[in-house]
């Protein structure tokens, strides 16, 4: 998660806080959803404010799967992913990203795995990705979109990190489509997450029975933290442009700290603060007995990369979110476990 500071119109909207907490209305506050919609190009009633965007994912699992019925999931990908199916009673199913091109979002793997799920209901996307960072373009966006629509399947494309690129900006599925779903929120590129607010994009008849969920499982997302996302929002250019400095140097952190102990360079991800290390070949039989190895003797957290699936165990996750000189320190430590032997 971010380390830098919470942006200064968070902190005074939270400063300013006065009279009655009210509830609000279900799908956010007004506010909250026009700032929102001018970001994203909708309207206000396309637009349903959440407590993070897992709580979206949730309620939009819980919305539309039925028993039995399959959900399309990246791999590797972030686990939340496979278990908001399974809370749902669905089964996942997953879809291999393109490794040769840094583990991008692939149409014809995508397009495999689909044709391989005949009850698939939802199917998931995250560019950049958690874990790899890897990114999309508009072309397979768009395809999957097509064979999505042409299927029946709803497809959610999770963005949360799109505003934390680095060069250009990623295209958003709402680029190549009106009948799907975006899910981000104030958590990363706006520095907030702690404020647990998200929201869903997308059409106000494929958000209706999203927001029933919602409703029941959490009322509303909390007023206090709206209106400080709304704040954050409203001061989009210079908030977000702030944070990819931040990520930017954090990146130069990791990128010098890399040459130096392990003697080669590191290219930045499409996006987020994620670096997909490959495993040294002497970790391979057992990534885990390997990463907690470093946790237990370098002091270094690294998450290895069975935990986002199978098109993972060659990998580690590194988060390059920390602040530099821990970056610095951290890529020291483990360094002497990154033998080839």
């Amino acid at each position: 998660e971010p380390t830098w500071a919470l942006p200064e119109p968070a902190r005074a909207s939270l400063a300013a806080e006065a009279g009655v907490c009210a509830y609000g209305p279900n799908a956010g506050l007004p506010a909250l959803r026009a700032a929102l919609a001018a970001f994203h190009g909708a309207h206000s009633e396309e637009v349903l404010v959440t407590c993070g965007s897992e709580e979206g994912l949730f309620a939009v699992a819980q919305a539309y799967l039925d028993p039995g019925d399959q959900v399309l999931v990246p791999d590797p990908g972030f686990p939340a992913y496979a278990a908001v199916a399974r809370l749902a009673s669905a089964e996942p199913v997953s879809y291999a990203l393109d490794a040769a091109r840094g583990f991008a979002l692939d149409a014809d793997r995508f397009a495999e795995a689909l044709a391989a799920a005949p009850r698939a209901k939802l199917a998931v996307l995250n560019h950049p990705s958690n874990p790899t960072g890897g990114g999309a373009t508009a072309a397979d966006l768009a395809r999957i979109a097509d064979l999505c629509e042409a299927r029946g399947v709803l497809l959610i494309s999770d963005e949360v990190y799109r505003e934390l690129h680095f060069g250009v900006r990623p295209p958003s599925l709402r680029e190549v489509t009106d009948r799907a779903l975006v899910s981000s929120s104030v958590s990363k590129g706006w520095g907030a997450p702690g404020l647990r607010v998200g929201w869903l994009v997308g059409p106000a008849d494929l958000l209706a029975p999203v927001r029933t969920v919602h409703a029941f499982a959490v009322t509303a997302t909390a007023a206090p933290s709206q209106r400080a996302a709304t704040a954050l929002v409203e001061h989009s250019d210079r908030v977000l442009m702030a944070a990819r400095q931040e990520v930017g140097v954090r990146f130069e952190a990791l990128r010098a700290a890399w040459r130096t102990h392990l003697g080669s360079d590191l290219h930045p991800p499409a996006g987020a603060f994620y670096h997909w290390m490959p495993l040294p070949p002497s970790a391979l039989a057992d990534p885990m007995a390997f990463c907690l190895r470093l946790r237990d003797e370098a002091r270094v957290v690294l998450v290895p990369g069975l935990a986002f699936g199978g098109g993972g165990r060659a990998h580690a996750r590194l988060s390059f979110a920390a602040r530099p000189e821990q970056i610095t320190e951290g890529v020291m430590r483990l360094a002497p476990f990154w033998s080839p032997a």
